[in-house]
């Protein structure tokens, strides 16, 4: 399971989004330019629900490493779903009062998207490898008989 690059990449892309649940998304300054409130990702139900969905389909990716079309498609939905939820984030900053201010933590689902995109395109790789591999042995079966 951990000889392939795309587990790394699936394995810090789950990293990523589960580190959601537990960072600030933004702060509220105050008056006097001190941090008045904190904002969190799991405060918002619709983002708490769809970080939960990224978070089972990253894990589904990164456990299904022997059914490598699962894995894919596991891969590339989570990827989506991901870029839909950093595009929210990017619209929420752009709507933003001038006293919110973003932290660091909001561009962890775009490193995220970047890993998922990744690991589908060398599980990609793989399949099309083993496949290739198939493909010879019939071959060479095919001429023995």
């Amino acid at each position: 399971m951990w000889q392939r690059i795309q587990t790394l990449y699936l394995a810090i892309s789950t990293t990523l989004i589960a580190l959601l649940f537990f960072i600030n998304k933004a702060v509220i300054i105050g008056q006097g330019g001190d941090i008045s409130d904190e904002i969190r990702f799991t405060a918002y139900i619709p983002y708490l629900i769809l970080i939960v969905i990224i978070s089972l389909l990253n894990l589904i990716a990164l456990t299904t490493y022997r059914q490598r079309i699962l894995q894919m498609r596991t891969a590339v939905l989570a990827s989506l779903l991901t870029l839909a939820l950093q595009i929210w984030i990017g619209i929420d900053y752009f709507t933003a009062d001038k006293e919110i201010i973003f932290r660091l933590g909001t561009i962890f689902p775009l490193i995220a998207v970047i890993c998922d995109i990744l690991a589908a395109k060398n599980i990609y790789s793989d399949q099309l490898m083993v496949e290739s591999f198939n493909h010879l042995r019939s071959r060479k079966k095919n001429r023995k008989a």
